[in-house]
């Protein structure tokens, strides 16, 4: 490992004057001695080992648990003469490329989002305690981006404009209007729709915390009989609805799945 890390490093510091003490405690000099100068330790093989396998994700996991230890200076210098010299990207570095294409492929198979392990990756972000989420979300638990259209608002206002802008683009000109919303989350937006735009909606989720949460919301705002929530894929829809929405969730759909998801909502509508 080392002595493919050192091929890579040599081949991509060019400039400046950069030192690594490697595990075994040995180091090695590497660019032009002219210039901006820094230096690290590796501390164990585990992490040369995940340097080669990710170094734009690794390196700074490393930082933070002390795998990589700036020397003479922070990593502020560090990251300044790696970028300089790698401006173009780890994936141009010759000895790289075999990473970047089996790094490719990984993805698109960690991506076959199939039934079981959607459920599964749900379950473990989302089933947890609800006063966790409670901590850092709106009091309408909103999960996704909020729209900050002044620049000045607080979270609250901010994700209220957003409700707010994403039903306008729904266009509800009509009451009782069926929706419905993919990954619905704990039912903000479907209670909103519901509420404020006397929408009928029915929010999917597969969160089990998430389901148990937005039922309670909607009988205690006395909007059971508007909005309807169910633990359910969204590949398993089988009617039809007025409007589809679908906030924050596309993330999570894989890019193998995305036919499929557009095909189901074309089939939902």
């Amino acid at each position: 490992m080392k002595t493919l890390m050192d091929s890579i490093l040599r081949d991509s510091i060019r400039r400046g004057r950069f030192r690594v003490v490697w595990p075994d405690g040995s180091e090695t000099h590497y660019g032009d001695n002219t210039g901006a100068c820094a230096a690290i330790q590796i501390r164990d093989s585990k992490t040369l080992l995940r340097l080669i396998w990710n170094p734009a994700l690794t390196f700074g996991e490393a930082y933070m648990d002390q795998g990589i230890i700036p020397l003479d200076g922070s990593i502020f210098e560090v990251l300044g003469l790696l970028l300089a010299n790698v401006g173009r990207g780890w994936r141009e570095v010759p000895v790289l490329r075999w990473n970047v294409r089996l790094g490719m492929l990984q993805r698109r198979f960690e991506q076959a989002n199939h039934l079981h392990k959607a459920r599964r990756n749900v379950a473990h972000h989302y089933d947890l305690n609800g006063r966790l989420y409670s901590l850092f979300l709106d009091r309408d638990r909103q999960y996704s981006c909020a729209y900050f259209r002044r620049g000045d608002e607080t979270l609250e206002e901010a994700q209220t404009a957003k409700k707010r802008h994403i039903a306008a683009k729904l266009l509800l000109n009509k009451p009782d209007l069926t929706v419905l919303d993919i990954g619905c989350g704990w039912g903000g937006m479907a209670l909103t729709l519901a509420r404020d735009y006397g929408a009928i909606v029915t929010g999917i989720t597969l969160s089990e915390e998430q389901l148990a949460e937005a039922r309670a919301r909607a009988a205690a705002e006395g909007l059971s009989d508007r909005v309807t929530f169910e633990l359910m894929d969204y590949r398993a829809v089988n009617q039809t609805f007025d409007r589809v929405v679908s906030v924050g969730m596309f993330e999570h759909v894989g890019v193998p799945n995305y036919q499929t998801y557009f095909e189901t909502i074309k089939r939902c509508l």
